[in-house]
């Protein structure tokens, strides 16, 4: 798909010199990206299977490649949420507890990953836009997701988890702001929404299948192969640490084979708003807030709410009268909704506009999560967590793509690492604070998530504007 040169028409916002800079960053960055798209030709990826899929869904051919990658990396980052805990209740594992329960150390062990992950975010996202070599970093937290995940298959010892869910964190720093600030150089400000659907959507495909796929593993074990006279055995636990570092194999070879650094163009570009970091304060003046911090906050307190439900399911399943099956179900339908709705939703905010789908959803999530807390039916509450999946589809894709719109050419991982970075910490903060709040009622959680969700309507309609005038008007 060949790329076409996207001028600003917004006369609101920006003053005419800024529109020239504007229109001379994005001309910077379409002739490094058509240099890219060269390459990639070069190469007769478009020629093949991923370029005829890429222009189906209408996407870039490198953003399909980012998407697949990141969809086996899930695949098997994933699996991990269903194996661990059983791992760490298996015999397999021992030596000193720190005075904790077993299910308190599953609890820090999974969120972990988060803990490290998210602060790390911005720092490597800000170096990948120094150095400009985004695909050095997302290879290099490929490699070290694989090693870790194998390094499972020879943990013994608390103090072993610990350490390699350490080293994933540091991983996923690497992985995240880096591959979705290249999804970003290779959009347009015409087909940034849409870009990022599809590169949100298969990662969740991902995200999804792999804990279905880790039971199927666990219950197929122990295995034994044959090599000649030579018998080996393994247990299921190592099969499925085994495959989670395959799939990180397999993403960071599509990313080796299939995907270049655009050479971005310096001319025009705002080096000192990338060295600039994270900005709190809106210095123009014009609102109170900058409008990246704003879209991180959004970004924190929707994760938040949508997170409290993962640590309740003991609790959900008493008061419901269901089975683990059911509220895998229900754990499910939020996922399911970003899927399907990820990609339509960034689409209609490259045609309607970001703000637009950022205030509905954010409106949308205060019900829907409120409501959780006093649903007494099993399929009332899948259709809650379907219509708060939908509510979160309509404002994380937005807000990743007005974040970019809003990106200098050399600050993409900079900037998008503020939101993702936000995102990790919630999905973190989430499931420890409902098992706090949960003591005062079952409630008590939701109705929380709901009022950080209402802040979150008041940042998204006062604090950000689009820049990007939208092609069509929705009324």
């Amino acid at each position: 798909m060949a790329d076409t040169p996207v001028t600003n028409t917004n006369t609101n916002t920006n003053e005419p010199g800024e529109r020239t800079e504007r229109e001379s960053t994005s001309a910077g960055r379409l002739s490094g990206l058509d240099r890219c798209h060269r390459r990639f030709r070069r190469g007769s990826v478009a020629d093949g299977g991923q370029g005829r899929l890429a222009s189906r869904l209408g996407v870039k051919p490198q953003v399909l490649v980012l998407a697949l990658a990141r969809m086996a990396e899930a695949v098997g980052n994933s699996f991990l949420i269903v194996v661990l805990p059983l791992f760490i209740a298996s015999d397999f594992v021992g030596g000193g507890s720190f005075g904790l329960a077993e299910v308190t150390i599953t609890g820090i062990v999974l969120a972990l990953f988060g803990f490290v992950n998210s602060p790390l975010q911005p720092i490597t996202g800000r170096l990948s836009d120094r150095t400009g070599r985004r695909k050095v970093f997302l290879l290099a937290g490929l490699g070290l997701l694989s090693v870790s995940s194998l390094g499972y298959a020879m943990a013994s010892t608390y103090w072993h988890l610990l350490a390699l869910r350490v080293l994933q964190g540091v991983a996923g720093a690497l992985i995240v702001p880096t591959s979705i600030a290249l999804v970003n150089d290779f959009a347009t400000d015409d087909d940034r929404g849409g870009n990022m659907g599809i590169y949100n959507a298969f990662r969740l495909v991902g995200f999804g299948v792999g804990p279905i796929g880790a039971g199927a593993v666990l219950a197929a074990g122990p295995y034994s192969l044959a090599f000649g006279e030579v018998g080996v055995n393994f247990t299921g636990f190592e099969a499925a640490f085994s495959f989670a570092a395959v799939t990180a194999v397999i993403g960071a070879s599509l990313v080796l084979l299939f995907v270049c650094d655009p050479a971005i163009d310096s001319a025009g570009s705002e080096p000192e708003a990338a060295a600039d970091g994270f900005v709190v304060f809106d210095r123009t003046g014009g609102n109170l807030f900058d409008p990246v911090f704003a879209l991180g906050a959004v970004s924190f307190l929707m994760a938040v709410g949508i997170a409290m439900f993962a640590t309740l399911g003991d609790v959900i399943n008493a008061r419901l009268e269901q089975g683990a099956r059911m509220f895998g179900l229900q754990f499910a339908a939020f996922v399911f909704a970003h899927i399907v709705l990820q990609v339509p939703i960034g689409r209609a905010t490259d045609f309607y506009g970001r703000k637009l789908f950022l205030v509905a959803g954010a409106v949308l999530l205060i019900p829907t999560t409120a409501v959780q807390g006093f649903i007494l039916d099993s399929w009332v509450m899948f259709g809650a967590r379907f219509a708060q999946g939908a509510a979160g589809a309509m404002v994380f894709t937005p807000a990743l793509a007005l974040a970019g719109d809003l990106a200098p050419e050399d600050g993409s991982g900079s900037t998008l690492s503020v939101l993702t970075m936000a995102f990790g910490l919630g999905i973190a903060v989430g499931p420890l604070l409902s098992g706090v709040l949960v003591r005062f009622g079952f409630p008590v959680p939701f109705v929380v998530g709901a009022a950080l969700a209402s802040i979150g309507v008041v940042l998204v309609a006062t604090q950000v504007e689009d820049v990007v005038s939208p092609q069509r008007r929705p009324f």
